[in-house]
């Protein structure tokens, strides 16, 4: 396969981050008064940060609104993103083969671009990114495919020639469904490895060992 564009996901991809929202759901909930029910990781982990917040209102009763909700998280997340979150073993290096090929590059996640500006530009690597888009600004999570379907249209590229770097199963699962090549990266958070393996065109345990002509 010869690659023209390649989608990066952020957390459990490029930044080695997903300790962080182990527990920032339950902390959050209870930093405002109100004590967690529930695995609440485990219940976020498909949705994005706006998908949550309307998730507190509905399930917890939570009267703040939306937006008051997400800058709360949101704060308690910038300190992790703009000083200690590392990128993952071989991203930088990756990334600037790939661009140095003429491969075009975007970010498509569910994190808040604020954060992941902070992140990928305290570890020198914004620039390699032609945009970000993200779940909340276009209004979908990764379980369904228009993360992906507006990346592609900002990319310009041929959707057979667009490589989409993910590490979480469902993300993959809507990429592979909208018709798009999929690297699967490794990430601990993610329990399903097998089926990571079985949906993805390639996989990827550490990005230093891959290089730009693998794909």
């Amino acid at each position: 396969m010869r690659i023209r564009g390649a989608i990066f996901d952020v957390d459990g991809t490029l930044l080695d981050s997903m300790f962080i929202w182990d527990t920032i759901g339950e902390t959050y909930l209870r930093s405002i008064g109100y004590q967690p029910k529930e695995n609440l990781n485990e219940t976020f982990k498909n949705m994005s940060l706006r998908q949550a917040a309307r998730y507190y209102q509905t399930e917890y009763g939570v009267t703040q609104s939306i937006d008051e909700i997400m800058d709360g998280v949101n704060a308690m997340l910038e300190r992790y993103y703009r000083f200690e979150v590392p990128l993952k073993p071989g991203v930088a290096e990756l990334l600037e083969r790939l661009r140095q090929d003429g491969v075009r590059l975007c970010i498509a996640t569910a994190t808040d671009r604020h954060l992941v500006e902070a992140g990928l530009d305290r570890c020198g690597v914004l620039s390699c990114f032609g945009e970000i888009f993200t779940c909340n600004e276009v209004g979908h999570g990764k379980d369904e495919p228009d993360i992906f379907e507006a990346t592609l249209r900002f990319l310009g590229t041929r959707r057979e020639e667009t490589l989409v770097f993910d590490d979480a199963l469902y993300a993959v699962r809507t990429a592979k469904e909208a018709g798009f090549p999929v690297a699967a990266v490794y990430d601990s958070h993610e329990k399903n490895q097998e089926g990571l393996r079985a949906l993805a065109d390639f996989y990827i345990e550490d990005f230093s060992q891959v290089s730009a002509e693998d794909f």
